[in-house]
């Protein structure tokens, strides 16, 4: 078990961890005594749901965690979710099943320069300035292209006046600091979000979303060289699932599809942000191997093991089939639409395993799903979560 591996198992069952616990229980001599958690540069911040979501965690008890936002994040504003919903409505059925959360619109404002960051909120001239002329723009596209409400210029400064106030002790040069944390040997987690085939550059372009999700973009957005990685973990399930349109190349249906999805997650395949049904397929592992092999993995981490024990045969895709040949590397976006999935069966464990967090405890075909996978992804399997709890995961 590595460094990683073994601070967060003391996480998951003590729920915080010191200096002296890092050194008397994981043997790392070099822990931070207290976690920090950042919203890097390369961020979207959406204040209002950071804000939402930080005082619903603290109503229910969870201690207030210690946050830095970086001063130079770009903020999601109302009109990027607005835009984002528009345009959704204007495509119909030709949308590209966004979530609506403003994502593709904010990151077009990024690259025109035409964003706000949070350094700017303290500063009313530059705001105003930068905002004059990006709502400008807007209402003509509001009044001639969507037939939508123009947005109120003074209503909207007021409101992120009144947001930069309740985050302004969060502030702070996130890049300092993580370099200085660097230098005196800490150890620094960065968590990236979807995954490899959402990648507007190496994913299934045009169904991807707007900015990076690869590990070689995490240092770029939190201001840290990419030397100084050690370890780039990939997190993917025992099945696949996904959100939004495109070629899902093992996607399942009808009853099959509604049995996984009923079983699978914390409670059911459901989107988190719209609660709208996930799409639910068997593992990909052509897919898969592609997004290990392009965010340089050097670990995997499998979750949602414990979902698969009512099945008494478990299909693995391994290879694709287009155009009268078989395939075994992930192909572009055109090709892709024409794939067939290659299955080979494994045997079922035909029993629940949920919970179990020792390796010898797996029924033997559980274990060989894995270790099958492993050699599929020609990554090492190292963490598998047999449960949505902290404490159901199995380290190997």
């Amino acid at each position: 078990m590595n460094q990683c591996e073994r601070i967060l198992k003391y996480l998951d069952e003590h729920g915080s961890i010191t200096r002296a616990e890092a050194m008397s229980e994981c043997g790392i001599a070099n822990f931070t005594a207290r976690v920090s958690d950042l919203r890097r540069d390369g961020v979207a911040l959406d204040v209002e749901r950071f804000v939402e979501e930080l005082n619903s965690l603290v109503s229910r008890g969870v201690p207030m965690p210690k946050l830095y936002i970086s001063d130079r994040a770009q903020v999601l504003l109302p009109y990027h979710v607005a835009f984002d919903k528009y345009e959704e409505e204007r495509l119909g059925k030709a949308g590209f099943g966004s979530t609506k959360s403003g994502i593709a619109p904010f990151y077009g404002d990024k690259y025109l320069k035409i964003g706000v960051q949070v350094c700017q909120l303290y500063d009313e001239d530059m705001l105003r300035t930068r905002l004059s002329s990006a709502v400008e723009q807007k209402n003509a596209t509001l009044r001639n292209l969507y037939h939508k409400p123009e947005i109120d210029l003074e209503a909207l400064i007021a409101h992120l006046k009144k947001q930069a106030e309740q985050i302004r002790p969060m502030v702070i040069d996130t890049t300092s600091f993580l370099h200085q944390a660097l230098k005196e040997g800490k150890t620094i987690l960065l968590e990236g979000q979807l995954g490899t085939l959402r990648d507007p550059d190496h994913g299934i372009y045009p169904y991807t979303t707007s900015s990076s999700p690869l590990a070689g973009f995490g240092t770029v957005g939190a201001g840290v060289p990419p030397t100084a990685y050690s370890d780039i973990v990939c997190v993917t399930k025992a099945y696949s699932s996904c959100v939004g349109a495109g070629p899902f190349t093992t996607e399942l249906f009808g009853d099959e599809a509604k049995e996984l999805r009923d079983r699978g997650g914390d409670a059911g395949e459901y989107g988190a942000t719209t609660g709208r049904p996930r799409r639910v397929g068997w593992f990909d592992a052509v897919a898969t191997r592609y997004g290990c092999m392009v965010q340089g993995a050097t670990e995997a981490v499998m979750t949602n093991l414990d979902v698969l024990g009512y099945l008494d045969q478990i299909p693995v895709c391994t290879a694709y089939e287009v155009d009268g040949k078989t395939i075994t590397d992930f192909p572009s976006t055109p090709t892709l639409m024409r794939c067939k999935p290659v299955y080979t069966l494994l045997p079922g464990w035909k029993c629940d395993v949920r919970g179990v967090t020792e390796w010898d405890k797996l029924p033997e075909n559980c274990q060989n799903y894995i270790t099958f996978i492993e050699k599929e992804l020609q990554v090492p399997i190292h963490m598998i979560s047999t449960g949505p709890k902290r404490e159901e995961m199995l380290y190997r």
